[in-house]
């Protein structure tokens, strides 16, 4: 039986308590370690997809994408800038007719002398697999963006 002077001599070593301290501190600030940089890439990638998207933006109202040969240069830049695959990013034109909210993917809906406004659709769609995913913690993260970009707007005549 450990008597009463055993107890309080135990209780006043401290040789190992640096040890045991670092043992249980260090898996928090490990994981806490990993969940910043996991974070801090999420949102570098999301920057990332935003900026194609902004510079697609530009392009797309710098030029009349009225052709399929616009449509598919637009769709290139913004692969190039994402790294993604074609099936990744879909660049399409979209139609709204005077004040709807609803888009439409072609201007025969409409009766003429309605106010039709022209948009190009770009879409990018991307996933990003945190590394505790691997562990069979949690899941893949979507980062799927739509932008819409008036070019024109007449008269449907």
């Amino acid at each position: 039986m450990i008597g009463f002077a055993s107890f309080a001599a135990l209780r006043s070593n401290e040789e190992g308590a640096m040890a045991i301290e670092t043992a249980i501190v260090a898996p928090v600030l490990l994981l806490l370690s990993l969940g910043g940089f996991q974070v801090s890439s999420l949102v570098a990638r999301q920057t990332e997809l935003q900026s194609a998207m902004a510079e697609a933006q530009a392009v797309a109202l710098a030029t009349d994408p009225d052709t399929s040969a616009k449509l598919t240069t637009i769709q290139q830049i913004v692969m190039a800038s994402t790294n993604l695959e074609a099936s990744a990013v879909t660049v399409t034109n979209a139609y709204r007719c005077n004040n709807t909210d609803s888009y439409v993917t072609s201007t025969s809906y409409y009766a003429v002398g309605d106010k039709v406004s022209s948009y190009v659709k770009i879409n990018v769609t991307d996933r990003y697999n945190p590394i505790w995913t691997q562990f069979g913690i949690g899941k893949a993260i979507s980062m799927d963006q739509t932008r819409y970009i008036q070019f024109k707007q007449a008269t449907k005549s």
